[in-house]
Formats: structure tokens, C-alpha cells, sequence
């Protein structure tokens, strides 16, 4: 029984690895400029996508999550600054936008990859498992939690410790003070666009040889990175780590132990959550 609930543990764990990659960029893009992005988990599907091209021909998960993020990072800078930007401060008009540009790279990924079902290639060396007692754990998913704390720590840093995580506050706390005092707004809300959509793709791509990717994935996942956004906060970085961890527990052990039950399980906490705080466990009121 130990061992039993130590790997669905960890499989949790998992499960928050890969939300919190996901869910970090678009709460991050939500800090900054104030936008839910529909889209978020067709940059998701895309980076898996792309992915699989690369490895396809260099059988190097890194060369394909490289390419990933880059090729993805770039579109979501052009989304921004050629769409995003003209419809100004507008959330409908910005859901509706990132809703149709969604719609839009579904049917395309389709036309380009086919319907077919895949999964990228382990690295070589996370092929095995790692034994301690009782317990027996994939070593690629421990990769993984390792990877996105990593990710995390990273992050943490550079919104509380750089010159760019200053502007970033500037920019979200007082965007016209912060224009005047210099900063570039317009191009600094590309570039946070372009981040939050390569972070969506990494999470892909690290998602990829265990999820795979089929179609209508960008759906699936854009549920569950919105939901750790609403339990953590709208907006803060930390609201994303504890809500990724939150849901990711919670969706691993409802559908372990009470799989026909797994909807309420994973969406009676969000309900609670909003009732005692309506702007999440770290959000900020507006």
C-alpha cells in the first residue's frame, strides 16, 4: 500500500511537471498583459508537432524540443504584434481572437501531420526505471519534475532578481507610467507572448513521449492550464507551482481511485477555492 500511493505520488508530481510548464506561460502572459489566451494549447500541440519532425530526422529529443521552442516562441511573437496588439485592451475581443486563431492551427496541423496517433522517442539514457524498495518509477518522468523545478527556480529569478522581472512589474502594475518611464511596453508584451507560448511547447515536447500527440490534444490540456491559472491566481508565478501541484495530485488520485468520478474530483476544489477566494489562492484584485 506504501508503495502504491509513493508512485501515484509521483505521478502526480508528474502530471503538476508538465501543467506548471504550461500553465506558467500563460500566467505569465496574464501577468503582463491581461489576456487569456484561448490558444495557449494549440502552442502546446504545436510544439509536440514540430517536435516530432525533428526527431524524426535527428533522433534527438533536445534537437526537437529546441526547435520546438523556438519555431513556436516566433509565432507566438508574430500573434502578438500583429493580432493581439490591434485589438487593444479588449478581453472578448482578444478571447475570440485567440479562439479562432486555435480553431485555425488545429485544422492545419491536421492538413500537414495527418490524424495519425504518435509519441516521441525517449532519450536513450531515461529508457529505464529507478528502483528504491518496493518502489519501481520511470526514470524519464522523474526527468521531468526535475526539469520543470528547474524551469520554476529559473523563472522565479528572473521575475524577482533581474532588471527584466522589474519591468515586467512595471509593465503590469502601471503600463502607462512604465511607458513613460521608458520601457517599451509593446515589444516587451511580444516578448512575454513569445515566452509563454515556447514554455506551452516545451511542456510539449517533455509531455511528448509519454502523451503523445493525436488530435484535439490542444483541447484536452487548455481545461486543466486554466484551471491551475484560476486556482492559483490570475498572474502570479507561485499561484501556478501551487495550483499545478493541487490539480496534478488531484487529477492523478481521482482517476486512480474513483475514476468515474474523476470530473468532480478535479472541479469541486476550483468551486471551493472561488467561493472562499474569488481571485484564487494568490491572485491579486484588480
Amino acid at each position: 500500500m506504501q508503495a502504491y500511493l509513493i508512485t501515484q505520488t509521483l505521478n502526480g508530481l508528474f502530471s503538476a511537471a508538465l501543467l506548471f510548464l504550461i500553465a506558467s506561460g500563460l500566467t505569465l502572459v496574464f501577468g503582463v498583459m491581461r489576456t487569456v489566451n484561448i490558444a495557449h494549447g494549440s502552442f502546446y500541440m504545436l510544439g509536440v508537432y514540430v517536435a516530432y519532425t525533428v526527431v524524426a530526422r535527428t533522433r534527438s529529443l533536445a534537437a526537437g524540443a529546441i526547435a520546438a521552442v523556438v519555431v513556436v516562441a516566433l509565432m507566438g511573437f508574430a500573434v502578438q504584434r500583429l493580432l493581439l496588439q490591434r485589438s487593444g485592451a479588449k478581453p472578448l475581443a482578444q478571447m475570440m481572437l485567440t479562439m479562432g486563431l486555435a480553431l485555425l492551427l488545429r485544422d492545419g496541423a491536421f492538413l500537414v501531420w495527418g490524424g495519425d496517433p504518435f509519441t516521441l522517442a525517449y532519450p536513450p539514457a531515461l529508457r529505464g526505471s529507478v528502483s528504491a524498495g518496493d518502489v519501481v518509477f520511470p526514470a524519464y518522468r522523474l526527468f521531468v519534475i526535475a526539469v520543470a523545478a528547474m524551469v520554476g527556480v529559473l523563472l522565479w529569478i528572473l521575475n524577482e532578481r533581474t532588471l527584466i522581472g522589474a519591468k515586467l512589474r512595471a509593465a503590469r502594475d502601471d503600463p502607462e507610467m512604465a511607458g513613460a518611464t521608458g520601457i517599451n511596453v509593446a515589444r516587451l508584451s511580444g516578448l512575454v507572448f513569445a515566452a509563454g507560448a515556447g514554455l506551452a511547447a516545451f511542456g510539449g515536447v517533455m509531455g511528448g513521449p509519454i502523451l503523445g500527440g493525436y488530435p484535439g490534444m490542444d483541447f484536452d490540456l487548455l481545461p486543466l492550464a486554466l484551471l491551475v491559472v484560476i486556482v492559483g491566481g490570475m498572474g502570479s508565478l507561485k499561484g501556478a507551482l501551487v495550483g499545478s501541484i493541487i490539480v496534478g495530485m488531484i487529477d492523478n488520485f481521482g482517476k486512480a481511485l474513483v475514476p468515474e468520478l474523476s470530473y468532480f474530483t478535479l472541479f469541486a476544489p476550483m468551486a471551493i477555492v472561488l467561493a472562499i477566494r474569488p481571485t484564487g489562492l494568490y491572485g491579486r484584485a484588480h
